[in-house]
């Protein structure tokens, strides 16, 4: 396994749903700081890497989160049977006979997400989906004393279990956590890349928290960074599976990162938008469109904060999000990286101010 998949495993395999990223956090640190000037975290616990190219030049950040979606304990019964909240959007049919993982207090505790059995499900019950509310998490105790011995109480994190995996495709990557741990490779890699360049900006790789809870962390950072230029990197939906029409999403994986001109939170900057396209076609970085009618990535925070930041999303097309496993391209994220270098070494203060105009 290469550099790049080292570094995607570690990231995809970390455990950390919104309000509990310091694993994540600890494996993005580990990552980007070698490659950064200035290492800080803003009180809410999102990680800011700083790599100077002009230290006058323009402000210019790229934003993953660091939380992933997941659920968490809200009490146990007397028989030892774990019930739980939904952190972030989940889809009930995807959710039942999966395996979780507990960050209890004595180690990580597995489980799987049970239901009744549909041998005792009346015939219309058995066509309707299973509610979440009915689900419970079985970790093999017999009672709630027990299941306290072992590490877990209300509160504690519950994780979906998936281990990163190149399928017999070595382009397509099957992992857990795509969304966002992709965005975290994205910056790593861009300051990597920018590492020995000069440059005309002052670049900011951002890990931020809660993003799934409502783009939280992301308001706490741009608050801390004041940015001129935000970019929300993440995942998108891709179109290229059985069922889904070019209305609803025509994303293919291997096409190219998407260029988001619309979100449920950001109606794009034209002036950036339009930049990074032709930075895009001058270089030959293949790319696609996108529009996504319900969502939004940290993109949405970032663009109102302080008098407003001129901000773009660029997104990776994404199979079976918001599930234990999706599926990306190994191409798409490389070319994502380049995509955003390009922008970055093109982007001097005259530049920032034309877009604002644009």
């Amino acid at each position: 396994m290469d550099e790049t998949l080292t570094m995607l495993k570690d990231l995809t395999d970390a455990k950390g749903i919104p309000g509990n990223e310091k694993e994540v956090r600890e494996v993005f640190e580990r990552y980007i700081s070698p490659l950064a000037d200035e290492m800080k975290m803003d009180n809410l616990g999102s990680s800011i890497a700083k790599k100077i190219g002009k230290e006058d030049g323009p402000k210019i950040m790229i934003a993953g989160h660091l939380d992933e979606v997941g659920f968490m304990v809200s009490r146990i019964d007397d028989k030892g049977f774990i019930y739980f909240q939904t952190v972030g959007g989940w889809w009930n049919q995807v959710m039942l006979a999966q395996r979780v993982t507990i960050m209890g207090s004595k180690g990580d505790v597995t489980g799987v997400i049970g239901s009744k059995p549909p041998h005792v499900l009346s015939a219309d019950a058995r066509k309707k989906p299973y509610e979440i509310k009915d689900m419970f998490i079985d970790i093999g105790a017999s009672s709630r004393e027990e299941a306290l011995e072992f590490g877990v109480k209300p509160g504690d994190s519950v994780v979906p279990y998936f281990e990163f995996t190149p399928l017999k495709n070595e382009k397509l990557l099957l992992a857990k956590a795509w969304d966002n741990r992709i965005g975290l490779a994205i910056a790593i890699e861009v300051l990597r890349q920018l590492k020995d360049q000069e440059h005309p900006n002052v670049v900011y790789g951002v890990g931020t928290i809660q993003e799934e809870v409502g783009l939280r962390g992301a308001k706490t950072a741009t608050h801390t960074i004041q940015p001129d230029i935000g970019f929300g990197v993440d995942v998108g939906i891709a179109g290229d599976t059985p069922g889904i029409s070019d209305n609803e999403a025509d994303s293919k994986l291997g096409k190219g990162p998407q260029i988001v001109l619309y979100d449920a939170s950001m109606v794009s900057h034209k002036g950036l938008r339009d930049f990074v396209v032709k930075t895009a076609e001058e270089n030959d970085i293949p790319y696609q469109f996108a529009t996504i009618a319900g969502g939004g990535t940290d993109s949405g925070s970032i663009h109102l904060t302080g008098n407003g930041v001129p901000s773009l999303s660029i997104t990776i097309a994404t199979r079976y999000i918001h599930s234990h496993a999706g599926i990306l391209h190994r191409d798409d994220f490389e070319n994502a990286v380049k995509l955003i270098v390009e922008v970055i070494r093109k982007m001097d203060s005259d530049t920032v101010k034309s877009l604002v105009l644009a």
